[in-house]
């Protein structure tokens, strides 16, 4: 009966936000300007999911415990006003007619208990790029563009040298060819849990590396303090949460969320070893904290 309530609720103040007097007024870019943005300039990104809305709220995520250090450093990130670092929202301001069931389920309910938090911590007159740059296949109902968005993002790193930071279990580009268009890739393998604890030896380990390579950061929250330090350094670094689980999902064109990757399962030397992933562990350059 509670969840029922809810879902009515969550309905009708959806209804209620898409009268133009009523709408939260955020503008989120569409995914092609913010692909093409990232193809066509040196600018970083970071990207607000749920998640890091939830952590504003006070609240822990899948992946990382509450951490008040962290919340500041979220609303720090957004707080950042140079045009040189994109930071994503959800498209859901206007109309999530585009979605599938699921997650138009979804996003109604979160934006009903969040839809406070963007109108506190958003600027006015400011451009938000698009979230969906790195979930760019389960959302939508018309799947017919999720290939060419994928080719266009995979053109982004072309010939570039790429340091992959991201946890123990995350492998991007492993099993499939996501990064294949990079010159070079070099990881820092990290923990995939409150990876956040760790941030300062994380970051260390970054700022060893020439300014000239590209950083792709998959690290939950602990990724958006992080890039905003790389960029203030002078780095190029974009924040690509769950795409290479998205990528994988359609690569198999599933069904809705598709199933976990067996490589996510897959931690420790001689674990990836047996796997086979033999290049993955050449790409290694550092290792911090533990694998769990």
């Amino acid at each position: 009966m509670k969840e029922a309530i809810k879902k009515v609720l969550a309905d009708v103040s959806y209804f209620f936000h898409r009268i133009p007097m009523f709408r939260t007024k955020i503008d989120v870019a569409s995914m092609d300007e913010t692909i093409d943005e990232l193809i066509n300039t040196d600018k970083s990104l970071v990207r607000f999911g749920d998640g890091e809305i939830i952590m504003l709220r006070g609240k822990k995520t899948a992946t990382q415990k509450y951490n008040e250090k962290l919340r500041d450093d979220l609303i720090r990130v957004l707080k950042t006003d140079d045009d040189k670092l994109m930071i994503t929202y959800q498209d859901i301001f206007n109309s999530l007619s585009y979605m599938v069931p699921q997650a138009r389920r979804f996003w109604k309910d979160h934006l009903l208990v969040f839809r406070k938090v963007y109108k506190k911590y958003s600027k006015k007159n400011k451009k938000y790029y698009n979230t969906e740059f790195s979930r760019a296949y389960y959302v939508f109902k018309d799947k017919s563009r999720c290939g060419e968005w994928f080719e266009k993002i995979r053109s982004i790193w072309k010939d570039k040298d790429l340091v992959v930071v991201e946890g123990y279990a995350s492998h991007n580009g492993v099993t499939n060819n996501l990064l294949d268009s990079a010159r070079s890739i070099e990881r820092i393998l990290c923990p995939s849990h409150n990876a956040y604890d760790s941030l300062p030896e994380i970051k260390k380990a970054c700022l060893e590396e020439p300014k000239d390579k590209l950083f792709l950061i998959s690290l939950g929250a602990a990724a958006k303090p992080l890039v905003l330090d790389l960029f203030e350094q002078g780095y190029r670094a974009i924040d690509i949460g769950n795409l290479d689980m998205e990528y994988e999902w359609f690569l198999e064109k599933a069904d809705g969320k598709g199933s976990k990757h067996p490589k996510r399962d897959i931690i420790g030397l001689d674990a990836n070893r047996e796997a086979g992933f033999d290049k993955y562990i050449s790409e290694v350059a550092k290792s911090i904290g533990t694998c769990e």
